[in-house]
């Protein structure tokens, strides 16, 4: 209690700065010019992308031949309604092959998906777990078994087995590739985005990474970057990198920094649209998120001196670098060294500069959570229309928004020195791509 009346009293008896308090005072200083510096190019972003959207051009594109591959494990729940939305689309059917990988499955995924018509692929595999692997076996067997070589397509679209697409999905990515692209990814949606405030977190973000991230940067004609699902690869491109040899916590994250290293650059496609399925539990969410930054430090630690070195002559490494290496670990920095100057300045009688180190560290997180409400707002005023849930939740989603982001400080942390492993998510909405588009 003494110390709270101590740390008031000083609130109007400043003392002259100490050492200590200079430091922490530079500290902050350099920690926000730092943060400033390495997002200053997404401001120019989420400006652009705010009041332009980039399509394709044109209507005379040559149609082309892809896979469709979804990795699966137990997913009998959802993926027949992936299967009707790939068959109900409007590209011609005789392009096209649903290849599934059943991934360790221990229900009736397989026998669905075989039933529907799908070309299906049963791996079983306990030590090598995880959607990287799957995709190496299936593009091996594939690209290397005679027996399959008739399957082979020019390129491949991947999947979850948990979305569905809209008709014209393919049509549309189909554009991209025509036009040169060997990479390619596209809008995602979210089908239970009004659930809760994790769905909407998971939801608006990936909304954010659409519109205001890869839209400019294909507006400002850099690269763009493959997240998890709903992205196109020509096999010419699988097979140069080993049939998928990507197997870190975050697969997709690895191969879009090999690509960007390579100067080549992935498309977006902001006309193809896909509903994915969100974690509706903080736990599950956790877990996610923690194999996310899990993954995220493991391609930073592989390639992430190689993307400084050619960021001065390739602006999409500066882009892909500032991804993988997140405001996140600023905010850590911020979250672990503040609270230790704090407690040194108590133990040396400073209760002022105690008092600042703290002030500090909420100030930042209130600029932070500022800078959050900006972001759902503006997705929220540009996506209005693309958000299912009622108007009234689609505004208070904008404010829970920044405590979605904040619980990924404590995830950062814990994925810093845990051992994470891939982990399936459970998926049990089962909605129809119809369902979908019909609900306001």
């Amino acid at each position: 209690m003494q110390l709270i009346f101590d740390l008031i009293k000083y609130q109007g008896n400043i003392p002259m700065p100490s050492a200590m308090y200079g430091f922490i005072y530079y500290f902050c200083q350099i920690v926000t010019l730092f943060f400033c510096l390495m997002y200053f190019h997404q401001t120019i972003y989420i400006i652009a992308g705010t009041f332009k959207h980039f399509k394709f051009k044109g209507t005379n594109y040559k149609n082309h031949s892809y896979g469709i591959v979804i990795s699966a494990r137990n997913e009998s729940k959802v993926i027949g309604n992936l299967i009707s939305s790939i068959k109900s689309s409007d590209y011609p059917q005789e392009l096209l092959k649903i290849f599934v990988i059943a991934d360790n499955c221990t229900d009736n995924t397989a026998q669905i998906c075989r039933d529907m018509g799908s070309i299906v692929f049963e791996r079983f595999n306990k030590e090598k777990v995880g959607k990287g692997y799957a995709l190496n076996y299936l593009f091996t067997k594939l690209h290397s078994e005679s027996e399959y070589a008739d399957l082979v397509p020019e390129a491949y679209i991947i999947l979850d087995a948990d979305n569905v697409i809209k008709p014209d999905f393919i049509s549309e990515m189909n554009k991209a590739y025509d036009s040169g692209y060997e990479m390619a990814t596209s809008y995602r949606n979210s089908k239970n985005i009004g659930k809760n405030w994790i769905t909407a977190g998971y939801g608006y973000w990936f909304m954010h990474e659409a519109r205001h991230l890869n839209n400019s940067r294909m507006l400002l004609n850099s690269s763009c970057a493959i997240s998890g699902t709903g992205f196109m690869i020509s096999s010419k491109v699988v097979k140069e990198y080993d049939n998928w040899n990507f197997f870190m916590l975050t697969e997709d994250i690895q191969c879009s920094t090999e690509y960007a290293l390579s100067g080549r650059k992935v498309a977006y496609v902001s006309t193809a649209e896909l509903y994915d399925e969100q974690p509706e539990t903080f736990r599950q969410a956790w877990r996610q998120r923690e194999r996310w930054a899990k993954g995220f430090y493991q391609v930073f630690g592989k390639n992430g001196s190689k993307l400084a070195k050619s960021a001065f002559k390739n602006f999409a490494c500066w882009d892909i670098l500032t991804t993988i290496f997140p405001a996140l670990i600023i905010t850590m920095l911020l979250v672990i060294t503040l609270p230790i100057c704090s407690i040194i300045s108590l133990c040396m009688g400073e209760f002022y500069t105690a008092w600042f180190a703290i002030e500090s560290l909420l100030w930042a997180f209130i600029s932070l959570g500022i800078l959050m409400i900006i972001i759902g707002a503006t997705i929220v005023i540009t996506e209005w229309n693309k958000i299912k849930t009622s108007n009234w939740k689609k505004i208070l989603y904008i404010f829970t928004l920044p405590i979605f982001m904040f619980t990924y400080v404590p995830i950062a942390i814990s994925a810093l020195f845990k051992k994470v492993e891939w982990k399936p998510i459970n998926h049990t909405a089962n909605v129809s791509i119809e369902e979908l588009e019909m609900k306001k």
